[in-house]
């Protein structure tokens, strides 16, 4: 039996009498739930707000899955809802959409992919994956989110001091297990074949990119593309690959959950 995973919700469970729609979160790689911070306020004025801890992070640092148990592992707690997942979460946002697509009513992927398509590319990155996770073992969290933050990825970010809080107080033994468990390079074979199964289950998808985030507008594209015509493509203007953190008003409104 997979762990439970940690969570903390926020918001009404019922408005006017009826069942209040429920938003779960799911973080990027480093992050924890905390990372949402400036988007739960508006969120919670009008949803069930479950924010939630993926393995290797946060209060589920000592969870070690990969990414269809860790899809399962959220299913558990979030339940039936619409599903916001960025990046790493994303991923596991996505394979829980393709595993229970039941439980979802609405799916939005920030910077999100169904893996490498090249085999080499893909043993490639899953070298530098190893890599990168015995560097943190090696050198520590608060050493390592120094050259992870610097990268070009994230060249439009910056962090608040709550988020960089969180993330600092991740493990090392975590986080390096998250990579080697739910990296990219994982996604093998990846999941492209799969994601017509979306579109024939009518899940509503809205795969979402920074204007400025040229790679994830491209991957974005083809997301939809191979979901069909269930799924849109949503572009946030003048913001990179954390587009959601770096203008979270405009993100909210660009998926039509600013409560308008």
């Amino acid at each position: 039996m997979a762990p439970t995973l940690h969570t903390v919700t926020t918001g009404p469970t019922s408005l006017g009498g009826t069942a209040a729609t429920r938003i779960v979160l799911l973080h990027g790689f480093t992050q924890t739930l905390a990372s949402w911070h400036a988007l739960v306020p508006t969120l919670a004025a009008a949803h069930e707000v479950v924010a939630v801890d993926l393995p290797g992070h946060g209060g589920s640092s000592a969870a070690r899955l990969d990414l269809r148990e860790a899809a399962a592992a959220v299913a558990a707690v979030g339940g039936r809802g619409t599903y916001v997942g960025y990046s790493m979460g994303g991923r596991g946002a996505l394979r829980l959409a393709l595993d229970h697509p039941e439980l979802v009513e609405r799916l939005v992927l920030i910077g999100a992919t169904a893996g490498i398509d090249d085999d080499a590319e893909r043993a490639a990155r899953r070298r530098a994956d190893e890599a990168l996770a015995a560097s943190i073992e090696a050198d520590g969290v608060a050493a390592f989110l120094r050259r992870w933050l610097a990268q070009p990825l994230f060249a439009d970010l910056t962090p608040t001091e709550t988020d960089l809080a969180a993330r600092r107080a991740n493990t090392p033994d975590g986080l390096a297990a998250s990579l080697r468990l739910c990296g990219t390079a994982t996604m093998d074979p990846p999941w492209w074949d799969e994601l017509a199964r979306l579109g024939a289950a009518g899940v509503a998808v809205q795969v979402v990119a920074g204007a400025r985030d040229e790679k994830f507008r491209a991957l974005g594209a083809r997301l939809v593309d191979a979901i069909g015509s269930s799924a849109t493509l949503v572009v946030v203007p003048a913001t990179g690959h954390a587009c959601h953190l770096e203008a979270p008003g405009p993100f909210l409104k660009a998926v039509a959950l600013d409560g308008r």
